[in-house]
């Protein structure tokens, strides 16, 4: 990616040029090239002048990362004016699929700062298209938090769908299990039914026990292949808060 560098204050161009979008890859860290030009598009010197910096913002106007620029130019020379930008997996995970802006500008070594330009017409900022495709990663889970009491200290959630069309014979369930000093057992149902009624035929697929001392979600991990899923509690003391549920 070209930028610009206006050091002479005028155009030198009535085309733009430079002006293509950044495509940054969700799941995956990605590495952005940029190479400084000044208005004459020669390569301009940043080694050891300039220090870039990089801003990108989501399509509300909300700054979502800074980056320094890692300098690429040797004294060589080789690599005049280019420096590199690494996004990491992590910093893109939080953000939707969308289109950002970004701007990129250059510290001097007296502490001014330069701004640079994404086409040769001085657009102040430029685009980055933030995509999944190549790694759509994880689904998102279901909670179930409806519990309804079938007898004294002991209550049955919500029917969800365990969505067997998308699963082989050894099909991998998650859960996790969210209490408050909860002491009991909790339970993981499951149906073959097609539909379900009062009068379905549930049966176990595991069993859970709490005793109170735990301080984190506790994992459950069970393999086959259901129609439908329910849990179960029968508890001594505590709640059962909610249950994050992934097929």
């Amino acid at each position: 990616m070209v930028l610009v560098s206006n050091l002479a204050g005028a155009n030198t161009e009535f085309k733009q040029v430079y002006t293509r979008n950044i495509k940054l890859h969700r799941g995956i860290d990605n590495t952005i090239l940029f190479e400084i030009k000044n208005a004459d598009q020669k390569p301009l010197s940043i080694l050891n002048t300039y220090t870039p910096k990089f801003t990108m913002f989501d399509e509300n106007n909300t700054q979502v990362l800074f980056k320094t620029g890692t300098v690429k130019e040797t004294s060589t020379p080789l690599y005049k004016g280019q420096f590199t930008v690494d996004i990491t997996e992590n910093e893109l995970a939080n953000l939707k699929d969308q289109y950002l802006k970004y701007n990129v500008f250059l510290v001097k070594t007296d502490g001014s700062n330069v701004l640079t330009y994404s086409d040769s017409q001085f657009g102040m900022s430029g685009t980055i298209e933030l995509h999944s495709e190549a790694f759509p990663g994880p689904k998102d889970s279901y909670t179930v938090q409806t519990f309804t009491e079938t007898s004294t200290d002991n209550f049955t959630s919500e029917t969800i769908n365990a969505e067997p069309a998308l699963n082989g014979n050894v099909a991998l369930h998650t859960a996790a299990v969210y209490g408050t000093d909860f002491i009991g057992d909790f339970i993981v149902q499951g149906t073959l039914a097609n539909q379900v009624t009062g009068t379905t035929n549930w049966f176990d697929v595991d069993t859970v026990t709490f005793t109170g001392s735990e301080t984190e979600p506790k994992p459950i991990n069970f393999n086959g292949v259901f129609n439908y899923l329910r849990f179960k509690y029968s508890k001594t003391s505590g709640t059962i808060d909610k249950v994050l549920v992934r097929n």
